[in-house]
C-alpha cells in the first residue's frame, strides 16, 4: 500500500509535464509584459494562470480521488470474492461433514438390525429349562401312582385328571415366564444399541457444534483482515492526500514560475 502511494506521489510530480511548461512560459510571458509595462497583457496572463493552475488542481485531484475510490473498491471487492469463497469452503466442509454423519448412523443402525436379528433367533433357539413343577402337582402325581399299585383306579384316574390339569398350568406358566425372559433380553440389547445410537449422535452434535465454532472464529478474523486492510488503505490515502495537497500547493503556485523568475532575477541583478 505505501509503494502505491510513493508510485501516486512520484505521478503527480511527472505527469503533464507539458501543462506545466506551459504554465512556466505564461509565467514568463507574465512578468515581462509587467517589466515592459504591459500591464493589460499582464492581467489576462496573471487570469489565465490563476485560471489554469485551479484547473489543474481540480484535475489532479478528482483524479486522486477517483484512483483511491477504485482503490477501495477493489478492496471490497477482494473482500467479497474471499467471503464467497469462505462461505463455499465452509459449506461444503459442513456438507460432507453431514453426509458422513448421515452414513454412519445408517450404517449403525443396518448393523443393529442384523445384530438384533441374530441375537432373537439364538435367543429363541435356546431350549426351554427343564420343568421344575410344584410340591403339590409332585405329591399328586405320588398320590396317583399310588393308588394305582392298589389297584384303585377310579381314584387313581380322578388324581391324575387333576395332575394332568394342574401340570398343564404350570408348563403354560413356564412357557410364559421363559417367553418374558425372552423379551427382556431383547429389550436389554435394544436399549444397549439405542444408547450406542445416542452416543453416535451425541459425538456428531459434539462435532457440528465445533465446526460451527470453528466457522465463526475463521469468519471473525476473515473480517479483521478485512478491517485491518481497510483502515490501513484509508490512512495511507489520507497521508497520499494530504502530501498531494502540499505539492500541488508548492508546485502549482510556486514551481512554475520560480525558474523564469529566478533567471530573470539574477539577470536584472547582474544588469544593474
Amino acid at each position: 500500500m505505501a509503494d502505491t502511494t510513493q508510485q501516486s506521489q512520484q505521478g503527480l510530480e511527472t505527469e503533464d509535464s507539458a501543462v506545466q511548461d506551459f504554465l512556466q512560459i505564461l509565467e514568463e510571458h507574465r512578468k515581462n509584459c509587467e517589466r515592459q509595462g504591459k500591464y493589460v497583457e499582464a492581467e489576462i496572463a496573471k487570469n489565465r494562470l490563476e485560471e489554469l493552475r485551479q484547473h489543474e488542481e481540480n484535475r489532479r485531484r478528482e483524479a486522486m480521488r477517483s484512483r483511491q475510490i477504485a482503490e477501495r473498491l477493489g478492496v471490497e471487492e477482494a473482500h467479497m470474492l474471499e467471503f464467497q469463497q469462505f462461505n463455499a469452503l465452509w459449506d461444503k466442509r459442513m456438507a460432507e461433514f453431514e453426509q458422513k454423519s448421515a452414513d454412519l448412523e445408517e450404517a449403525m443402525k443396518e448393523r443393529h438390525g442384523t445384530e438384533l436379528m441374530e441375537y432373537i433367533r439364538n435367543a429363541q433357539s435356546e431350549p426351554l429349562r427343564k420343568p421344575k413343577f410344584s410340591k403339590e402337582l409332585l405329591n399328586l402325581r405320588k398320590i396317583q401312582q399310588t393308588l394305582a399299585k392298589q389297584k384303585e383306579y377310579a381314584e387313581a384316574h380322578k388324581i391324575k385328571l387333576k395332575a394332568d390339569n394342574l401340570e398343564a398350568f404350570e408348563l403354560e406358566k413356564m412357557r410364559n415366564q421363559h417367553q418374558m425372559r425372552l423379551s427382556n433380553v431383547v429389550e436389554k440389547f435394544k436399549a444397549k444399541q439405542t444408547a450406542e445410537l445416542q452416543a453416535l449422535r451425541k459425538r456428531v452434535q459434539t462435532g457440528r457444534e465445533e465446526q460451527k465454532k470453528q466457522r465463526q472464529l475463521d469468519l471473525e478474523r476473515l473480517l479483521q483482515r478485512y478491517q485491518n486492510v481497510k483502515s490501513e488503505l484509508e490512512s495511507q490515502q489520507n497521508i497520499e492526500r494530504i502530501r498531494a495537497e502540499k505539492f500541488m500547493n508548492y508546485h502549482l503556485s510556486s514551481k512554475a514560475g520560480s525558474p523564469g523568475a529566478n533567471r530573470q532575477q539574477s539577470a536584472g541583478s547582474l544588469g544593474n
